[in-house]
């Protein structure tokens, strides 16, 4: 009787040899999700999966060999009861896995296939004859874990997008080796779309690397009990997403006041301050949809309220914003500072972060402060309940939940540990985690429509109401550069919204007019992103002193549309009032995010795949499917060139003239606006 290394269930294709159990079965559409253990059993967290019921459909085949299963199909998995079963495949719709055991290392190789097509989209490396490899190789660490080492051939002219957010000029990634770890301004996000028609997602939380080579493919997880993750083919970058967002998860319906503008600085400090600010855009007549109490509100982190002194009443605060049309977002942060309020009773029942050895400092800012454990579903509870008592009672529905990578000092991982593991296991899902303590006490209370705004996003991050920001990044161009690809990695990534600081967050002096430059064209930019947010840390700096006299947080210079002089706001109102006339198009851009997982920003390969020049650029893009956007990203500039896609006409919106497509043109740029082009004419109207 022979060998069964192939086998069944009827759900899935199950592989088992030397002390390892791999399954592959049907996640959704089009798609699978492959998952391998070493001596054990498979663990039940999904991780940025959604659960699903087991699937039926999918066509499950087991033979001695390749050839013998042409005859097999439909037949009893595994009827060559002498033979060894070194063979078996599966097909869900469009995929197909093929696994076969190498007879000189007697290991199981998998390959991926578009079966509409037959085309072999990617395989396991191998065991390479007598180099003796293995494409799954589990290390063992102490305690039970492994260093886990996924390898994949690759191919080597082939465009990859994706990944999240990674502070380089850089939209396809090919060639790069990127950390799969989150620091502040890198939020990774381990989804990659390549042109040759798949997605994959490396459902793996744990910290470590991926190197997308020429050679070889290779995905590293430095502390992990299994290998998992999940494929899908589509026809296009559109089926794709929409196949990843399905099994991931959409954004909930932006609220009404995500569509216009936010206005924030680094930070109004007293409650008067910040009222004389909305009272200002409100006389002016600039709808502003919110406006941002920033960091050190209170009196120590984790205290998770307003400081009175300062703050003397916040109901009355957000009762006359509301008034003016303004929604009040405050700044969260997860740290809990040791003479916080809070602080020894979250010690005593273990809702924080701890160190490993030493003494649990995490991180020093303002003082010696610890991380509340998001992985803690009763840690979770305890913060919300105090956010819903301080602010949410009071009338507050938008939250900026800051530090949410965690950015902890100094990022030696194997020194912390989570209620769900070591850090070096589960670090990457903590702002997954920490978006859902909010969205579920939100929604929990009534909320439908939930956005918060979070300095970081993993893998699934999207469905718990997350908006990203990319972080607290420098004032210059070179950086500027960098947000358009950062911003259409992220969409492809399955996170659809996104923003940044406009302007920069550090290193502007509000009087140096070679800044208003990069700020109005940032400004302009940023009129086009999924939000539209204007904040930063300007100079020159006002001290703060506490209430004892002692110093605290200081205060950075005005950030408003006016305190750039006259010429500077007249560009930024006219912005503001275009982003109010597209109110109905980015809403129904808000609609295709929620609804198919689209994202908002799109690179121009997502709307003309078949058009090979488009999976080359990286300075233009879609905002939604109607408008082309050519950011100005280089000093005095004012003209830059526009590539217009092959197969739609395009109306510079701004004079009126028409382009057919498949053409590089050079398009005008004053101060006052940037390039951009209606694609069939749509939406030329809101420009007139």
């Amino acid at each position: 009787m022979g060998l069964k290394y192939m086998s069944s269930d009827g759900k899935a294709l199950i592989y088992r040899n030397n002390g390892e159990t791999l399954r592959i079965e049907p996640w959704g559409k089009d798609s699978l999700r492959v998952r391998s253990v070493m001596m054990g059993e498979f663990i039940t967290e999904n991780y940025a999966l959604l659960p699903r019921e087991a699937e039926e459909g999918a066509e499950i085949v087991t033979a001695a060999d390749p050839g013998a299963a042409l005859h097999n199909v439909g037949g009893d998995p595994g009827s060559e009861a002498a033979e060894d079963i070194r063979f078996g495949s599966i097909t869900n719709g469009k995929i197909r896995a093929e696994m076969y055991v190498d007879t000189w290392r007697n290991d199981a190789v998998i390959s991926f296939f578009n079966s509409s097509t037959g085309e072999l989209l990617f395989k396991e490396e191998g065991p390479g004859g007598a180099l003796n490899k293995h494409s799954r190789c589990f290390k063992p660490r102490v305690g039970g874990d492994f260093e886990l080492t996924v390898s994949f051939r690759a191919r080597e002219k082939e465009h990859l997008y994706g990944m999240g957010q990674y502070q380089q000029e850089l939209l396809d990634i090919k060639g790069c080796t990127l950390e799969l770890a989150h620091r502040n301004s890198q939020a990774s996000v381990p989804f990659v779309l390549s042109d040759a028609g798949y997605g994959f997602l490396w459902n793996n939380p744990s910290v470590g690397h991926v190197s997308f080579g020429r050679n070889v493919t290779q995905w590293y997880a430095s502390s992990t009990p299994e290998m998992d993750y999940w494929i899908t083919v589509g026809d296009t970058p559109d089926d794709i997403e929409r196949n990843y967002s399905e099994a991931t998860g959409r954004v909930p319906m932006m609220p009404e006041y995500g569509l216009g503008f936010w206005q924030c600085k680094l930070r109004y400090w007293n409650q008067e301050e910040l009222l004389e600010i909305a009272r200002t855009y409100h006389k002016k007549g600039v709808r502003v949809d919110v406006i941002v109490c920033d960091f050190y509100h209170w009196p120590h982190c984790g205290d998770w309220r307003f400081d009175p002194y300062y703050f003397p009443d916040p109901k009355a605060m957000i009762d006359e914003l509301k008034s003016y049309g303004m929604e009040l977002m405050v700044s969260i942060w997860p740290q809990v500072n040791v003479d916080s309020e809070n602080y020894k009773e979250m010690v005593q029942r273990g809702l924080l972060m701890k160190a490993e050895y030493g003494i649990d400092v995490v991180q020093r800012c303002v003082g010696e402060n610890s991380f509340y454990d998001a992985t803690n579903p009763e840690a979770r509870a305890y913060v919300w309940e105090k956010v819903k008592k301080n602010y949410y009672d009071d009338g507050i529905r938008v939250f900026w939940l800051d530090e949410a990578e965690p950015e902890i000092e100094t990022y030696d991982y194997e020194n912390y540990r989570y209620h769900m593991g070591s850090a070096l296991k589960v670090s990457n899902i903590y702002p997954l985690v920490y978006a859902k303590t909010f969205f579920d006490g939100m929604t929990s209370a009534g909320q439908d429509k939930v956005v918060n705004l979070l300095r970081c996003a993993w893998a699934g991050s999207q469905r718990y109401g997350a908006l990203v920001w990319s972080g607290d990044i420098s004032s210059d161009w070179e950086t500027f550069r960098r947000q358009i690809c950062a911003g259409l990695n992220m969409g492809i990534a399955g996170i659809p919204w996104w923003t940044t600081d406009i302007g920069g967050f550090g290193g502007a002096n509000i009087y140096d007019e070679k800044f208003h430059e990069l700020l109005v064209r940032w400004f302009e930019w940023g009129t086009f992103c999924p939000v539209m947010r204007l904040h930063g840390d300007r100079d020159p700096h006002t001290p703060v002193k506490q209430s004892d006299g002692t110093p605290g947080m200081g205060s950075g210079a005005s950030n408003e549309i006016w305190s750039y002089g006259p010429a500077v706001e007249e560009i930024l109102t006219s912005h503001i009032m275009l982003r109010e006339r597209m109110r109905d198009y980015t809403r129904s851009l808000m609609e295709e995010a929620h609804e198919v997982g689209r994202p908002v920003m799109r690179p121009l390969f997502y709307e003309f795949p078949g058009d090979a020049n488009t999976w080359e650029i990286k300075d233009e893009y879609f905002f939604g499917a109607d408008l082309l956007v050519a950011p100005v990203l280089s000093p005095d500039a004012r003209q830059r060139e526009v590539y217009l896609p092959e197969g739609a006409s395009w109306t510079e919106v701004h004079t009126g003239k028409t382009y057919e497509g498949g053409s590089t043109v050079t398009a005008d740029a004053p101060l006052e606006y940037i390039p951009v082009f209606a694609r069939d004419g749509r939406q030329a109207e809101l420009f007139a």
